[in-house]
């Protein structure tokens, strides 16, 4: 039987969601899960009997950028606006999550959501001379450089990546999508990559053993077919997922 996966739907707009949820759903299924998708629409009832059948959490991305009032700051023109459905089913899977340590893996926007959920802040619009949005189909938009023992470079390791596809070490190319970032990494939050030319933050993850935590700004979902990285970040993720086990009742996190 798969491990199941909680996924919200990526935002309040539906043709958004028509095409960019598939890809997610895909990626998990080729990586071994069956993928349990959450409509923004659920009631509480429908979100904690959904969440009493999952083993792990994919918080995506989506068109929506994050209310600044979260992390204290006053909106900036350049500030899309938010979705506070999809804002309220991530804290909701977050908390779940956090809970009981399931595995979390966010991309991009669920990155965002998570590292303020974590009491982080981000920066509203990115000025750098780096093109973090270069559109959809751009494979390789700019490097990252990842920081030595992190989860992600033990998934990069797994990878047999070849000079001229992934390069060994620690510098890589990745795809981009984005115009915020984070700007102050939330509560036991570790960088764990960076895009090297303007030091944007391109990944987090939580400095905890036990509780598989990953945080991707880019978009592993949109090359999974290409790319043996992205497929090594879900597989790991789905690997996790399926190692879980319900924590005893005396050491369950309460609160974040």
């Amino acid at each position: 039987m798969a491990v199941r996966i909680a996924i919200p739907e990526p935002s309040s707009d539906a043709e958004y969601n028509g095409r960019s949820l598939p890809l997610f759903l895909e990626a998990l299924k080729a990586a071994g899960a069956e993928p349990v998708v959450l409509p923004l629409s659920a009631t509480q009832e429908r979100v904690a009997k959904l969440l009493g059948g999952v083993q792990g959490v994919l918080l995506p991305g989506s068109r929506f950028d994050v209310d600044p009032q979260r992390y204290g700051e006053a909106r900036e023109p350049e500030c899309g606006e938010d979705d506070p459905a999809r804002t309220a089913a991530d804290e909701l899977l977050l908390q779940d999550a956090f809970n009981l340590r399931k595995p979390v893996l966010a991309i991009c926007h669920g990155t965002q959501n998570l590292n303020v959920w974590r009491n982080g802040s981000l920066i509203q619009d990115l000025k750098t001379a780096v093109n973090h949005r270069p559109g959809r189909d751009v494979v390789k938009a700019h490097r990252v450089e990842i920081a030595p023992g992190s989860r992600l470079t033990v998934i990069l390791a797994k990878t047999g990546a070849s000079a001229g596809e992934e390069t060994g070490g620690i510098d890589i190319q990745v795809n981009s999508s984005h115009h915020q970032a984070i700007r102050t990494p939330g509560d036991n939050l570790r960088v764990t990559a960076i895009s090297p030319e303007d030091s944007v933050i391109e990944a987090i993850e939580l400095e905890a053993a036990n509780h598989f935590v990953v945080g991707v700004q880019w978009h592993p979902e949109r090359t999974y077919g290409q790319s043996t990285f992205s497929q090594a970040i879900f597989c790991e993720f789905v690997r996790a997922a399926e190692a879980w086990q319900r924590p005893p009742v005396d050491q369950t996190i309460i609160g974040r």
